[in-house]
């Protein structure tokens, strides 16, 4: 099996244990990846209950941003959560699309799939959809969205680059993507790199945030604005099973950051 291919079936074990587990697990720990820390209640996902739609039994706690707040969905609205996991961010647009608009959620994980499509029975929405696929090669049509969300997602994928490209494609011309993910700014130590507990954690997925621009740049999206940036601090305690005291040290010390970035851009109409 290639290393992207491990990669990836490192994520979809370490989600499929996930959906098993309570919101308060995942929030103490990198978007649900173990971990967890005695000094923090939540490490990276933002606050969705006073959302419109917001719904309890889908939110796990995951996220590093709240992308939908920033979508810009209208009524009517074709909408892709790309990574949909229990269906939080697809409730929440589809309070934004209406009983007009189409929210399609997208995920490789069957125990997330599963989850979602019975938190969509209860709630009885009839436009909200969960495709089982690979967001590398995303299963609908070419320029079908009018808007595509993602939370905490892209950083999990190893070829982001094809993720981006897919993204293109699908859009309509005019049609936006607001993303949240984790990226970085300088070196992470290796010990936080190599591991795959902290791969599947999002945090040594990441890539360098002008890396992260630069690509979507690459892919021909224009109108690029980075809507919310925060400071995502890992707590000592999850730090310490990585790194030695100097090496914790230099690592505080230094110039490296982890943030959670929101980013918009749109497919130019040609």
């Amino acid at each position: 099996m290639e290393a992207n291919d491990k990669l990836k079936e490192i994520v979809r074990q370490k989600y499929s244990s996930i959906a098993l587990q309570d919101k308060e697990t995942n929030q103490a720990s990198c978007c649900g990846a173990g971990g967890c820390s005695t000094e923090v209640y939540n490490i990276m996902s933002d606050d969705y209950t006073e959302m419109q739609g917001y719904n309890p039994d889908a939110d796990l706690g995951l996220g590093c941003g709240l992308p939908t707040q920033f979508a810009q969905i209208k009524k009517g609205d074709v909408v892709i959560d790309l990574g949909s996991g229990a269906g939080n961010d697809c409730f929440i647009a589809r309070a934004e699309t209406g009983e007009t608009g189409k929210v399609i959620g997208i995920d490789f994980t069957p125990a997330m799939i599963e989850k979602a499509i019975a938190n969509a029975a209860k709630l009885g929405f009839d436009n909200v959809e969960f495709r089982r696929g690979d967001i590398e090669e995303m299963p609908v049509a070419s320029d079908m969205a009018d808007v595509i969300v993602s939370n905490c997602v892209l950083n999990l994928v190893p070829n982001k680059d094809a993720v981006l490209k897919e993204i293109y494609r699908v859009l309509k011309p005019g049609g936006h993507f607001s993303i949240s993910d984790i990226v970085l700014v300088g070196a992470l130590p290796d010990a936080l790199r190599q591991d795959a507990e902290m791969y599947a954690g999002c945090v040594a997925g990441a890539i360098q945030k002008d890396a992260y621009l630069q690509l979507i740049t690459n892919n021909g999206f224009k109108g690029i604005t980075i809507q919310k940036e925060k400071v995502i601090v890992i707590p000592d305690d999850i730090l310490n099973k990585y790194l030695d005291i100097p090496e914790l040290e230099s690592f505080k010390a230094g110039s490296t950051g982890i943030f959670s970035v929101t980013v918009f851009a749109e497919k130019p109409i040609v």
